[in-house]
């Protein structure tokens, strides 16, 4: 009976700690809000007047806000291309029609597929339901470009690191001002640590549950 329970113990702490994976991990593709000037230069063979545009409309908080600044420099098909190198992940379940469109290769089909499996919890609930119609390589694919918010109040340390940029001690600041009972809260303990442009890019992965 007693190993019996510690086997369940065991496993309540590993679902405890893996149910709030939610950020898709994108090595391949640069975070807009992120890369330096010389990789943005690369990645997109870009002169200095679109990496100067991109630097300066940061941060971004959605993939719509970095596609108008792109469509000052670049018709829809380089666009389309970019968004290979360079993106800002989108949220899975707020985003409109238009902002899952820039995803490279989604078609009409599957952005209805995207909306109709709202809301979504994890994303494993994404690979498992998108995997219905495309196969896993192209749901790796996709899930790069997305992501579902982490609860503010109940995601793991270890989930809060898949924020991009996120640190160990900003982990830490995130856990030690628990519980959040209001954005604003967030906002003005966090604000001790960045400045208001990185506040707004890390609460556009978190929501107060």
């Amino acid at each position: 009976m007693g190993i019996a329970r510690l086997i369940f113990v065991a496993g309540a702490i590993f679902i405890s700690t893996t149910a709030f994976a939610q950020v898709g991990q994108n090595d391949a593709i640069k975070d807009a809000n992120l890369a330096d000037i010389d990789s943005l230069r690369t990645a997109l063979s870009a002169d200095q007047a679109l990496v100067d545009a991109i630097e300066s409309g940061r941060p971004y908080t959605s993939a719509l806000q970095l596609d108008a600044v792109l469509s000052q420099f670049m018709d829809e098909e380089q666009r389309k291309k970019a968004y290979g190198q360079v993106f800002r992940q989108i949220n899975l379940n707020t985003s409109s029609r238009e902002e899952l469109m820039l995803i490279p290769g989604l078609s009409s089909r599957m952005a209805h597929e995207f909306e109709e499996y709202r809301p979504y919890t994890s994303l494993e609930q994404f690979r498992r339901e998108i995997g219905k119609y495309v196969d896993e390589d192209e749901v790796a694919r996709l899930e790069q470009y997305v992501f579902i918010p982490l609860g503010l109040n109940s995601a793991s340390s270890s989930d809060l690191m898949t924020i991009p940029g996120m640190s160990s001690r900003m982990v830490h600041e995130f856990e030690e001002y628990r519980p959040f009972t209001s954005m604003e809260q967030f906002r003005r303990e966090i604000g001790k640590y960045v400045d208001e442009d990185e506040v707004a890019r890390l609460e556009s992965y978190v929501i107060l549950d």
